[in-house]
């Protein structure tokens, strides 16, 4: 649920495991009646306690925090062990048991710290969490509380001083204070939780809130905690001679070009300006709620450096406002280095290696238009997690890499454009220099959005730990050109929803461990090696594959399809079971041999040749070859056809193998499979009919108009002959490259 600082007559969702009588409907009725007691907590059987920023913290019978009421008169309710965990525990796989039998992954998708700030009014982290290692029971407006031996509910000022919480005072509490409008209630000298003689600063629009009172500035002195004076959101604007700051909030350092933060809240930022020292830097608390460097119509070109460096802070949003045009140009160059003391107060030196170029959380949002050109190395790079949030038109040309997120890449939406000379399109690799996964890292997540990746010197879309498309925002639309792999990862890759096209000079779509299918529609071409290859299992279960060229079309130890549709052609095998990384006897543009070792958690070299095992359990799948010594549907080890519909256009021409080969045992039992081979296939009934490209052929259970000819056909269901009618078939389905299968389950 998250926290929420609602107005009272807003309030959502139930707090208590009875729904029908949460305390948020009880809340919500009283406040609508007006039947508010002297209890400042609005009914009997809650405690109020006097929170460290005025707040009334309102507990249970047990001592649990249910909710608290603001020093406006809003809400807010918390969440069970808030700050415990980062992210949580879904498999973004299906249920489909995992044959290389791995532990399964987080699912980014369900990951709260991927909220936006801005939409969510989650608190930052507070001073008082530096001044224990203990566990936070919760945390109210940036305050984290902890409870003692004896039950004693506490918090840690900013001096890390040990302050006890005290009940609130109830006369205080009254209907009209409730239910005023935020604004009229920061005037009012009467608030919940507070005496007559207190009076309360109101929330600014940063979210930081001025101390009232001498108990108050105790427990809130810290950088975070200002407010401008006249209360406007601080405003820099750069012209020839550099940058002025107006409605200065005492956390703005002008310098010539350069622009230093120190605290949390909205910054403005426009005009133009070039020059070695032309740089907006952050250097904010982590304990702040967050910098917000907001464009509007900003052109910054920094000749020896990063235009925006975010050397600390808890997170920084870069946000491109509606209806501007902002462009940002690094450096080609670096010879200036940073040393600072960070958050665990270690003293770093840092090197900016990207135009915008972050140490903590970033998030680019906004509906505007943001121009990125990394002349030296990265487009946008931070060391932890990137995220893209909003409507917002993204246009990043980089020397190496176009977007770098080393803990996590998230995005939900946008217009994003990447050209990236040598290196990766997008980039998440945490864990892979220690060669270990690490939880929740190393993650490329798109829930939504416009992608297209016109160059990659590199990968198109490379993680370590995993990659997963889907369309829990919206519906992705991703295009990679790449000269090395299309989407790769070293662990898995999940296709759950979203139209993906591919073109590479390597795979397609590659992991070293595991790629799943299970939605969405991909088109690949991959004309020097596999459209897809998984150096253990590749698992079908749902989506459209449409290879429209490869060497091998779909390669791994173990293929299992137990849905969806394939379209693919390879000039080798267009399915092939085969153990190790790239084994298919394929050769890579030096003319030496994929068979060597892959990096990250691969199944290592080629494995023997009664290596591998293929599946197909459903689905309706095409299966075209080109001509030589090729094979349609080939497993190293056993082959097994028990459902699904199949069709093999194979264009054999010496060799062995055919339509359906296999080193194993093969056993087709499926009523709607049919393959077509100007050779025997060795494995399947073969049947001696001849075909053509002008007219179905099939049994009572299948027929396919061939586009190649040849005069040997596998069936399952007896000998197939020419159809001269397909309407007696209940289904067809037409596949991406045109032709149609009809059939009948």
């Amino acid at each position: 649920m998250g926290y929420s600082s609602l107005v009272a007559m807003g309030l959502m969702a139930a707090c208590s495991d009875d729904s029908s009588n949460s305390p948020k409907d009880e809340i919500s009725e009283a406040i609508e009646n007006q039947e508010i007691n002297t209890n400042p907590c609005i009914y009997d059987g809650y405690t109020a306690m006097q929170g460290a920023s005025g707040e009334t913290l309102c507990l249970d019978a047990e001592g649990t925090l249910a909710f608290w009421i603001n020093t406006d008169g809003t809400y807010g309710f918390p969440e069970a062990a808030q700050g415990a965990t980062e992210s949580g525990t879904t498999d973004p796989s299906t249920t489909t048991p995992d044959p290389a039998a791995e532990t399964s992954p987080s699912d980014p998708a369900t990951d709260p710290s991927a909220n936006d700030p801005a939409e969510s009014t989650t608190p930052a982290e507070n001073t008082s969490n530096f001044c224990t290692t203990d566990k936070a029971l919760y945390t109210v407006n940036g305050i984290s509380y902890y409870k003692d031996a004896e039950g004693n509910l506490y918090y840690f000022d900013a001096s890390c001083n040990k302050t006890t919480v005290t009940a609130a005072t109830p006369e205080s509490s009254s209907s009209e204070t409730i239910s005023e409008d935020p604004e009229t209630a920061a005037s009012s000298a009467s608030q919940p939780g507070l005496t007559s003689s207190e009076t309360v600063t109101p929330e600014s629009s940063n979210s930081n809130v001025a101390p009232s009172s001498s108990a108050d500035a105790t427990a809130n002195s810290s950088a975070s905690v200002v407010t401008p004076s006249n209360g406007s959101v601080p405003t820099i604007s750069y012209a020839a001679n550099g940058a002025t700051v107006e409605n200065n909030n005492n956390c703005v350092t002008v310098t010539g070009g350069e622009v230093e933060i120190t605290c949390a809240g909205d910054y403005d930022f426009s005009g133009s300006y070039s020059g070695a020292d032309a740089q907006i830097r952050v250097y904010s608390p982590k304990s702040d709620s967050g910098v917000y460097l907001n464009l509007r119509g900003l052109t910054l070109t920094n000749t020896a450096d990063a235009p925006i460096y975010s050397q600390m802070s808890s997170k920084t949003f870069v946000v491109a406002k509606s209806g501007t045009t902002n462009t940002l140009s690094d450096g080609s160059t670096r010879t200036k280095s940073y040393t600072y003391v960070n958050s665990n107060n270690e003293t770093k030196v840092d090197t900016t290696s990207a135009c915008i170029y972050a140490k903590d959380d970033l998030t680019i949002k906004g509906e505007g238009t943001l121009i990125v050109k990394g002349n030296y190395n990265n487009g946008i790079h931070t060391s932890n997690d990137l995220r893209f949030r909003g409507a917002t038109t993204i246009n990043v040309t980089a020397a190496n890499n176009g977007l770098k997120g080393k803990g996590i890449v998230d995005i939900e939406n946008g217009n994003i454009t990447i050209a990236a000379t040598n290196g990766d399109g997008i980039k998440s690799d945490e864990g892979e220099d220690a060669g270990s996964i690490v939880d929740n890292k190393g993650i490329v997540n798109i829930k939504g959005g416009n992608i297209t990746i016109t160059k990659a010197g590199d990968d198109g879309i490379q993680a370590y730990n995993y990659i997963i498309v889907q369309d829990s925002v919206s519906e992705p639309n991703i295009k990679v050109t790449s000269t090395g792999k299309g989407i790769v990862s070293d662990n898995r890759v999940y296709i759950n929803a979203g139209k993906i096209d591919i073109s590479s000079g390597d795979d397609g779509v590659h992991s070293n461990l595991n790629v799943y299918f299970n939605g969405g529609y991909t088109t690949i071409a991959a004309p020097k090696n596999d459209g897809v290859h998984a150096d253990s299992t590749l698992m079908i279960n749902d989506g459209t594959i449409y290879v429209t060229n490869s060497y091998e079309g779909l390669e791994a130890w173990y293929i299992k399809a137990n849905g969806g549709i394939t379209d693919v052609y390879g000039t080798d095998d267009a399915w092939n079971a085969a153990g190790g990384n790239d084994g298919s006897g394929n050769t890579n543009q030096s003319g030496q041999s994929n068979w060597g070792f892959g990096p990250g958690g691969g199944m290592g070299g080629r494995m023997g040749s009664s290596s591998g095992f293929l599946t197909i359990t459903g689905g309706v799948h095409h299966a075209k070859t080109g001509s030589g010594d090729t094979d349609g549907i080939d497993s190293n080890g056993e082959l097994t056809i028990s459902g699904g519909v199949v069709i093999v256009e194979c264009q054999i021409s010496g060799g062995m193998g055919g339509s359906f080969d296999a080193d194993g045992s093969a056993s087709l039992t499926s009523k709607t499979v049919l393959g077509f081979s100007s050779g025997s296939s060795e494995k399947g009934t073969n049947y001696n009919v001849s075909f053509t490209t002008g007219s179905y052929y099939g049994t009572s259970n299948i027929a396919f108009k061939p586009t190649i000819s040849g005069r040997y056909m596998v069936a399952t269901t007896g000998q197939p002959a020419q159809v001269s009618n397909t309407s007696s078939y209940q289904k067809s389905v037409t596949f991406p490259s045109g032709s149609s299968v009809y059939y009948n389950e």
